[in-house]
């Protein structure tokens, strides 16, 4: 073997903050704060936060393999977080606050986190739980003084950074570019939630590909806004994204709701915005009902769950924005997969373009896709042709975090779960779950294309299908719908919106309305919930 002759440096997830501080000393992030109003910061004055933090953690004993959990929005505070844990060697644990109270206890024992740093918002759910964590020695509330809650052992963060001198220097460990940096579990649709450890090396790897213009595109000049959570797969690495390529990064916080929304859009004139379909659905709502208009956004990144044709359409009919699908897992770090803007999306008639932007996109640099049969034996790329979706590169986990599951890692690759198609142009859909998939009468129905047929209707504001048994076709289709406003449910009229659009055996046996649906703290549909409490729907 002949060696090279290049330098070798690990990848380390400081030397992302370290080298963009340097490039874009002025770049802003924006931030939404927990105790009220907007904050903003220039990349050194936050740099020197997350020196200090650093500083503080490590002469507290923090120490590489540490796992430090945060409970916590999209804020300054975290952010800092994010990059102080990882830099100095441990391990950064988020921790979904939206799970049911059982399952946060379960993951931070099964973690082992001896560190927690909790937001305002979430110190009443702390106190549900801190008799519970067996290894928690050490808790830091995310605010000032003025804001500290009463108890006793909680520490407050700004105090803690006061105590230590903000720079701009500080010599950042230098260790193997395989160690842990990231932890984040799955949202355990069924049975305890799963760890997946992410590392300094994919995380970077995924940062600089997910920066490409085929994929997000950042740059200095983009002022992007990760409306999808930092506690959950990392923001989709935009905080890493977006410091990489020194963008001004906004962070909503708590604001979640359509006003708020609007209200840090429009002061940061943010134009890429990411989040779950229904983020942008109660903001349209808003925008319509107020007469607003966001006039800075160009794109809306959309992952999660398959973005509804009536979304595609609204954003790019009445404001001018492209919806950009993409697709990923907690097992792909997440992204892996987008739909970008291009000139081939641009040439295509719009009934084609909205199709293309339903889809999930092309896989990324760093990212394989493989569609297989039940058989192990590959399927047709054709764009019709569907099979089990099987992913691998890398940042796609190998195997879970103290686990000895293996049952969706087979020769390299990794089960993803979804049927799926690929065209000739690389471009994957993804047709089901296979969980999820109704199998009627030997044929395939698609719950998913049944759910964004029923959004297209005007009165339906949700939707969700799930296959429930019966008696002649094995499964048959219920549709329970979320209605926009209080009305009438009007079965005909939403029969015939579906009539119009896919195959008449697909049409659901009845349509149920119903004032919520069931959904994981993640925002994805809990079809089976619904498949357990209607299973005998239509054997009466």
């Amino acid at each position: 073997m002949t060696e090279s002759t290049m330098m070798y440096q690990p990848l380390l997830i400081s030397s992302i903050f370290s080298q963009s501080v340097i490039n874009y000393p002025a770049a802003k992030v924006i931030s939404r704060a927990i105790e009220g109003g907007l904050v903003e910061h220039r990349y050194d004055e936050l740099y020197q936060r997350t020196v200090a933090l650093a500083r503080c953690l490590q002469q507290r004993g923090v120490q590489a393999g540490d796992h430090v959990a945060t409970l916590a929005w999209n804020t300054h505070r975290h952010l800092e977080t994010y990059y102080a844990v990882s830099g100095i060697g441990a391990v950064v644990h988020t921790v979904n606050p939206r799970l049911f109270d059982e399952q946060i206890v379960y993951i931070i024992n099964h973690a082992e986190d001896s560190w927690l740093l909790v937001d305002l918002s979430f110190v009443p759910l702390l106190d549900r739980i801190r008799d519970q964590l067996q290894h928690v020695e050490h808790i830091i509330i995310l605010t000032d003084q003025a804001h500290m809650p009463a108890g006793e052992g909680y520490w407050c963060y700004e105090s803690l950074l006061a105590e230590h001198d903000t720079e701009l220097t500080f010599n950042w460990p230098s260790f193997d570019e395989q160690q842990a940096a990231c932890l984040c579990y799955t949202s355990g649709t069924t049975g305890n939630p799963k760890g997946v450890m992410y590392s300094h090396r994919s995380t970077v790897l995924h940062a600089l590909s997910s920066c490409m213009p085929n994929a997000l595109n950042l740059s200095q000049d983009t002022v992007v806004m990760p409306v999808v959570p930092m506690y959950h797969v990392s923001a989709w690495g935009v905080p890493y994204s977006g410091i990489l390529s020194g963008a001004t990064l906004v962070l909503p916080g708590d604001g979640m709701d359509g006003e708020s929304l609007y209200e840090i859009i429009d002061a940061s004139q943010a134009d890429l915005l990411l989040g779950v379909p229904t983020v942008w659905l109660n903001l349209l709502e808003y925008l319509r009902d107020h007469d607003r208009r966001m006039p800075s956004v160009k794109t809306i990144a959309v992952g999660g769950a398959a973005a509804p044709k009536a979304l595609v359409e609204e954003l790019w009919q009445d404001h001018g924005v492209y919806l950009m699908p993409l697709w990923g897992m907690t097992e792909t770090s997440p992204l892996a997969s987008f739909g970008s803007r291009n000139a081939y999306a641009e040439q295509l008639p719009v009934s084609e373009r909205m199709e293309y932007q339903c889809s999930a996109g092309k896989n990324i640099w760093g990212i394989e896709f493989s569609l297989i049969d039940d058989d192990g034996q590959p399927v047709d790329r054709d764009g019709e042709s569907s099979g089990n979706l099987n992913v691998r590169g890398h940042w796609v986990v190998d195997h879970y975090y103290r686990s000895q599951s293996s049952d969706s890692f087979t020769q390299g690759w990794f089960d993803t779960g979804d049927v799926a198609t690929i065209d000739a142009q690389g471009c994957m859909r993804i047709v089901d779950r296979k969980k999820d998939v109704i199998k009627s009468g030997g044929e395939w129905i698609s719950s998913i294309d049944l759910e964004n047929a029923a959004v297209s209707h005007s009165d339906v504001r949700e939707a969700c299908v799930v296959g429930v048994p019966h008696a002649k076709w094995d499964e048959r289709p219920l549709l329970f719908v979320v209605l926009t406003h209080p009305a009438d449910l009007d079965k005909e009229s939403i029969m015939a919106v579906l009539s119009e659009r896919v195959a008449k055996w697909w049409l659901p046996d009845d349509i149920i309305a119903v004032d919520s649906l069931p959904h994981t703290a993640t925002g994805k549909l809990l079809k089976h919930v619904l498949r357990d409490e209607y299973k005998d729907y239509l054997k009466s």
